[in-house]
């Protein structure tokens, strides 16, 4: 049975606990079987017009997201597990993602396509994306040729406690032609095994660009360049302190590997 001939049987009624499931629906074109969208949900910026939120990101009442009828929910990793542990119990069928890398991303798209009956788009989908990816690739290794190395890089993704390493961020730095100061953080899957403890850490790994995405908030540099210790920090006395907006690339989905990813690039660029 091909694809489209399937397409009948997939689920009619989506609710998206998570923002990159939106995305990659309406991407497909299948925009139409949302039932509902988590409130954090800002790609596309429609999304928000158009479909009822239903849920937090780690939290949801459950007769909220049970009123819009789903026939399948989709979620992302343990932080939704409670919620998904009584969606089951109602009865609803539910699907949880848990990709963390560039690949994983990928495969998602993959997958969810395949759900939704619309495989070999999602297969074209993310061909294209790979070969944004390759050209990216391309541009990163003209900056280390151009600096002559990798420049250190140090991505915050929260500022109390400072969280960094996260692994499709780390990813993407390095495909950029950066080099990011925490990859040994990646391999950690939660942001609480990803605590940077003492904040001279940074200090010492002495990066030459910070850029900030915090979570829900307004990123401050000035806040940054004054922490005890940091002004002998290269970034912090060049002033290449850099913000990305959160749901550009904090979010495992097609925005990291476009906007987010172009995000970093123009960062880099900026360094010369």
């Amino acid at each position: 049975m091909s694809a489209d001939s399937s397409a009948h049987l997939s689920a009619r009624r989506i609710a998206c606990l998570c923002t990159e499931a939106v995305e990659v629906l309406y991407a497909l074109g299948e925009s139409e079987r949302i039932a509902g969208i988590s409130g954090f949900t800002v790609r596309p910026p429609r999304a928000r017009r158009e479909k009822p939120k239903i849920s937090g990101f780690s939290t949801g009442k459950l007769e909220r997201i049970l009123a819009v009828e789903p026939d399948l929910v989709l979620a992302f990793s343990d932080l939704q597990a409670d919620m998904c542990r009584d969606l089951v119990r109602a009865g609803v069928e539910v699907h949880v993602f848990n990709q963390r890398s560039v690949d994983g991303i990928l495969r998602m798209i993959v997958t969810l396509g395949a759900l939704v009956g619309r495989a070999a788009e999602a297969r074209a989908l993310v061909d294209g994306l790979q070969r944004g990816l390759d050209a990216a690739r391309l541009r990163g290794d003209a900056r280390i040729a151009r600096h002559g190395r990798r420049l250190r890089v140090y991505f915050e993704e929260w500022d109390a406690p400072l969280i960094s390493g996260i692994r499709w961020v780390s990813e993407l730095i390095e495909l950029a032609g950066g080099e990011d100061v925490f990859a040994d953080l990646r391999d950690r899957h939660s942001a609480r095994e990803r605590r940077i403890e003492d904040p001279l850490q940074v200090v010492a790994r002495a990066p030459e660009v910070i850029i900030g995405s915090w979570c829900g908030k307004k990123f401050q540099p000035e806040r940054v360049a004054a922490r005890a210790g940091w002004g002998a920090v290269p970034a912090v006395a060049n002033g290449r302190l850099y913000e990305i907006k959160s749901p550009l690339i904090l979010a495992p989905g097609i925005a990291a590997l476009t906007d987010g990813l172009a995000g970093l690039e123009r960062c880099l660029d900026d360094c010369g």
